[in-house]
């Protein structure tokens, strides 16, 4: 496919005037930047698209999703603007997350508090969970 494209262009290019051929490097800055602002505004749809759906099965710190996108292949930089624009409260995750951790092995609340920093929680959001897990 690569040579197939490459030998169009070689063929295009011998078919255009010098004139059109001096005026393409401008114009292909032009449309180099407009295609690299379309492909960031797209992954970032995407991200956010994916994060979404993670966290319709599952809760998640904001630093363990932003690191879940990362894996799945996201820019660390499109990942955190993807997991920003959700505007999620975070402390509800944790909450989720320790109710979640409580539903299949026991721990004590330190251990609950530990696990939920671990898992990317503030210290904060992890005290938060762990007083409205139930525990």
């Amino acid at each position: 496919m690569k040579k197939i494209i490459t030998s169009a262009l070689i063929a295009l290019a011998i078919a255009v005037p010098v004139a059109t051929v001096t005026a393409a490097p401008a114009q292909a800055t032009v449309a180099s930047a407009s295609v690299s602002a379309h492909v960031s505004t797209s992954a970032k749809s995407q991200a956010v698209r994916m994060a979404k759906d993670y966290l319709k099965y599952m809760p998640f710190s904001r630093k363990g999703l932003i690191d879940q996108l990362v894996y799945e292949g996201f820019s660390r930089k499109t990942a955190t603007k993807a997991v920003d624009s959700l505007h999620k409260n975070w402390k509800t995750q944790a909450k989720k997350m320790a109710r979640d951790y409580l539903k299949y092995m026991p721990f004590s609340r330190t251990g609950l508090y530990d696990q939920l920093v671990y898992e990317g929680f503030t210290p904060a959001q992890a005290r938060y969970g762990v007083n409205h897990s139930g525990l």
